[in-house]
């Protein structure tokens, strides 16, 4: 009935949005004479917010076409190069540029599209041949295509590698850093052809017994059926994928608003008063963030328990427990793939030395194999989005892969 309640509630939304959006439009336009006085631009205003904080929303699209490479402009296409149920393998082709490193992008599996690392995406274009994990929402996959757990995660990581072929480049963004770390393992210890050549971890929880967030503490204190009782849904019959239980985006989003709720509230405070005063350039900053950040999507029940129950509770991966088909994961299996950890100092979600630990684990990899880069004064979506991002956390990835390459 969760699911369902959210329907309607998502249906009623959208048609508040819409009025709200209308009203917006006829108090703000300049014919209206009664835009210039009686409140006329803070109602405007308050409307225009609420439409945009109400609204639906869908899959957004990347939207990169082109990229600046030695100063000249290269046009970009993106390229669907093996599709499978649960995600496809995305390709920014440049035109008329080779002999680049091949990166491949592992976006979250958390709630969010892989659109939410676009500026991840557009930051490293100009360097390497960017691909990435475009996973699918578990809402619109069919029952007849069966399950997706944590080893069909991983195992989809091999294909995209394997798909890409040898000499690849990887970077994991927060969630996926341990299935990451697991594929590299089991790749290493079937001397697989196309084992990647560096991998970089961002903000991920390889182990989360190190500076412990609210994150992790909201999955140690609740046993293993509060989050299968509380968390799960069923997907609605107005779906492809009618039938199937899923950990909803719309829980997500939820749990990560209300962490930061006062921030969220700020900025919705900030963008009013922007639309107010007529600085439509700073409303629309936010306004962009926000189309981002809301637009969500839902991941498969048994992927979500098993992440809570193998990376938050049991800490399989550090302790030596982390199995992969039944067959035990060996962090010493991996002798030359050069692992560059990165935590950001202000992380809320993955806090100071989870991702270090990675390092730590590789025991027979050489510590000329082995880096760590800790962003200042950076949270956790600074890590792979923005300014920090852009200038100082991006090149030390790019030199990397170059040292390694």
């Amino acid at each position: 009935m969760l699911y369902d309640a959210y329907e309607m509630q998502r249906s009623m939304l959208a048609g508040a949005s819409a009025l709200a959006n209308f009203g917006a439009g006829l108090l703000q336009n300049p014919a209206n004479p009664f835009a210039y006085f009686g409140g006329g631009a803070i109602m405007g205003s308050a409307l225009e917010v609420f439409a945009h904080a109400s609204a639906p929303r869908g899959k957004p699209a990347f939207g990169l076409t082109k990229t600046v490479i030695d100063g000249r402009e290269v046009a970009v296409h993106e390229e669907i190069v093996l599709r499978k149920p649960f995600g496809q393998l995305k390709r920014f082709r440049r035109e008329g540029v080779e002999d680049s490193p091949k990166l491949l992008i592992v976006a979250p599996m958390s709630g969010h599209y892989a659109t939410l690392l676009r500026g991840t995406v557009e930051r490293m274009l100009p360097a390497c041949e960017v691909y990435i994990t475009d996973w699918r929402d578990a809402k619109l996959v069919p029952l007849s295509e069966g399950r997706f757990d944590f080893d069909d995660y991983v195992d989809y990581i091999i294909d995209f590698l394997s798909e890409i072929g040898p000499n690849a480049h990887m970077l994991a963004v927060c969630q996926p850093s341990v299935p990451c770390y697991v594929a590299a393992c089991v790749m290493s210890a079937d001397k697989h052809p196309c084992t990647p050549r560096t991998l970089t971890l961002m903000g991920g929880p390889v182990d989360t017994r190190e500076a412990p967030t609210a994150v992790n503490l909201l999955a140690t204190e609740r046993p293993h059926a509060w989050f299968e009782q509380n968390a799960i849904a069923t997907v609605p019959m107005t779906y492809p994928g009618a039938g199937r239980r899923v950990y909803p985006g719309f829980l997500q989003l939820a749990g990560f608003m209300s962490m930061n709720l006062g921030n969220h509230m700020i900025s919705h405070w900030e963008m009013f008063k922007h639309l107010v005063q007529g600085d439509d350039e700073s409303a629309e900053a936010t306004k962009r963030f926000y189309d981002e950040y809301r637009s969500v999507c839902d991941m498969t029940a048994e992927f979500y328990l098993q992440t809570v129950e193998l990376v938050f509770q049991r800490h399989a991966l550090p302790k030596g427990e982390m199995l992969h088909h039944g067959k035990r994961v060996d962090p010493g299996a991996i002798t030359d793939i050069g692992i560059l950890a990165i935590e950001g100092e202000r992380d809320d979600i993955s806090g100071l030395g989870q991702t270090r630990a990675a390092l730590t684990l590789a025991t027979n990899l050489s510590e000329d194999k082995k880096r760590y880069y800790m962003a200042e004064k950076v949270g956790h979506y600074g890590i792979f989005n923005g300014s920090k991002w852009r200038n100082r956390i991006a090149p030390v990835v790019e030199e990397w892969i170059k040292a390694n390459g």
